[in-house]
């Protein structure tokens, strides 16, 4: 009869998690990185396999963790799903003393923001979008020819993903700031960046190929006359 009762409530979970989107996913990652931090044996827990439910299962059985709400079971699920929300396997590595071109930082110390630039051979990182704007923008900054480029690639700001550059949604006007302040928020889908509106503000939302030198300058308070 538990067993009966447990599959029911995992499968009524189970849709509850299918109409969720990658924001809400990704807050209820961090949820379960805290409790399988402090109420869990993480080396216990199993690996990522199957479904949700499937990794529920696997997690009550693990006996890595005590008796677990439903809710709170789901959150390590995701956890243990989307591993480390302070690192991905999708995320690209930035090499340990890597400096950004435009300000100097070093960029491994903010690889959530991280964006990068490979071309003829050399391969540029950044902290942050708006830097890499301005290297590749302004022909001062970049010594590279255009047409050469062979990838730009940023950090989807919730699922800490490499994204092609060319193909992300922006968010202009945010309250939330990265290393350098204002920044352009990459995220991988348009659904993804209107959520980010909704928890966090913004003025809008752009494509690559609508950035300009004026509204990056703009970011950091300077006025730009194209």
């Amino acid at each position: 009869m538990r067993f009966v009762m447990m599959s029911l409530m995992l499968v009524s979970f189970g849709l509850q998690a299918q109409s969720m989107s990658s924001p809400q996913i990704m807050r209820l990652a961090k949820k379960g990185e805290k409790i399988a931090q402090t109420l869990c044996a993480p080396a216990k827990l199993p690996t990522a396999k199957g479904t949700i439910e499937q990794v529920m299962e696997a997690v009550a059985q693990s006996g890595a963790c005590p008796r677990l709400s439903q809710r709170k079971l789901q959150a390590v699920a995701y956890y243990v799903r989307t591993g480390s929300t302070h690192a991905s396997s999708a995320q690209f590595h930035v090499p340990h003393g890597a400096k950004c071109p435009v300000c100097g930082m070093f960029v491994s110390k903010y690889p959530k923001w991280a964006a990068r630039i490979e071309a003829e051979g050399h391969k540029q990182y950044f902290d942050g979008v708006k830097d890499m704007m301005k290297y590749y923008i302004f022909d001062a900054d970049f010594p590279y020819d255009r047409t050469k480029i062979k990838s730009m690639d940023v950090t989807d700001y919730y699922t800490l993903e490499a994204i092609p550059a060319r193909e992300a949604y922006y968010v202009l006007g945010s309250k939330q700031y990265g290393p350098m302040g204002n920044e352009l928020i990459p995220f991988k889908t348009e659904k993804e960046a209107k959520d980010f509106i909704v928890d966090h503000g913004g003025d809008r939302i752009v494509r690559f190929k609508e950035i300009t030198p004026k509204m990056v300058m703009a970011l950091d308070g300077i006025e730009f006359n194209e």
